[in-house]
């Protein structure tokens, strides 16, 4: 048995090199342009949803909270409800405007 004679390798021809050219180019606008943009629209999505799902919890969280305190605490005495709640509120506000931080004054430029 002998050994078939070893083939030429075939050069690339032109419509390979420019479709490799085409595939690098759409790989490299992919990684510098799309990538990024596609990162942030699913950043700003997730945090929709975060926000959304504690909006949610909040709500239900304060509506339970007032149920609990209308029926099982104060026994349907609604207004002793609405000021513990108001006191909360109050007291949750002014922790909040003793924690801000007071706001620069932009200069113009010249």
């Amino acid at each position: 048995m002998s050994t078939p004679p070893p083939t030429p390798e075939p050069r690339p021809d032109l419509i390979d090199r420019l479709f490799e050219l085409l595939d690098h180019g759409l790989d490299v606008v992919h990684d510098r342009v799309l990538r990024p943009i596609l990162l942030i629209g699913r950043t700003v999505a997730y945090l929709f949803v975060l926000i959304l799902v504690a909006l949610v919890l909040v709500v239900a969280t304060l509506i339970g909270g007032v149920r609990l305190l209308d029926i099982y605490v104060f026994a349907g005495r609604v207004w002793l409800t609405d000021a513990v709640i108001g006191a909360l509120s109050l007291a949750a506000g002014l922790i909040i405007w003793r924690r801000r931080r007071p706001v620069t004054p932009r200069t113009p430029h010249d």
